[in-house]
């Protein structure tokens, strides 16, 4: 399967590292990271909900 890209010891993307560490049997870890990109898309998601509700309204 493939889910992002990465170059050993330089780069690791969060879906490649949640699946390298889910083939480890680090459960916990990989939770925890997919919990943070979970966070992010929200993040990204409220801000531009914001954004594009601020440009209705002018």
């Amino acid at each position: 399967m493939m889910v992002g890209g990465n170059i050993a010891g330089h780069t690791r993307v969060m879906t490649t590292a949640i699946v390298l560490e889910t083939g480890k049997g680090n459960f916990a870890l990989a939770i925890a990271l997919g919990l943070i990109l979970l966070f992010i898309a929200l993040l990204i998601n409220l801000a531009l909900t914001y954004l594009q509700m601020g440009k209705g309204s002018a």
